[in-house]
Order: C-alpha cells, then structure tokens, then sequence
C-alpha cells in the first residue's frame, strides 16, 4: 500500500511540473525513488530529490550547450 502511495505521490508532483522543467525530473525521481526506498524506505523523499537534481543538471546542459552554440556560431563568422 505504501508502494502505491508512493507512486500516486511521484505522478502528482511529476504531473504539477510543465514540460519545461519536466527535463531531466523524470529520470531523477525514479533513480532516487528507487534510491530512497532502498536507503531507509523514503522513496518519496527521494524522488523529490532526484527530481530536483534532474532539474538542475538539465538546466546546466542546456546552457552549456547553449554557450557552445553561441561560440561556434561566432567562429564560424570569423569574429573571435
């Protein structure tokens, strides 16, 4: 039963977030659900984590690759 809420859990708080920032949180919460379930039965807690450190690296390679788009797009016109 716990499992179950735990699930219901996830995809309300997955379901709450937009597409934009549903990048990377997906993956997130089910590695540190799984994570927290074994780490002391916080599954929950966990995906919550997971979800939140998804986010955040998703966001860091998006504006790297964004800075990298914008040096080749720079060098390819010449300017240095």
């Amino acid at each position: 039963m716990k499992s179950l809420a735990a699930i219901a859990a996830a995809l309300l708080m997955l379901g709450a977030t937009s597409a934009a920032n549903a990048k990377g949180c997906i993956k997130g919460a089910v590695v540190g659900g799984v994570a927290g379930h074994y780490a002391g039965h916080h599954g929950v807690l966990g995906a919550a984590a997971g979800c939140l450190y998804g986010r955040h690296h998703a966001k860091e390679q998006q504006e790297q690759d964004r800075q990298r788009q914008q040096q080749s797009h720079v060098n390819g016109q010449g300017k240095l």
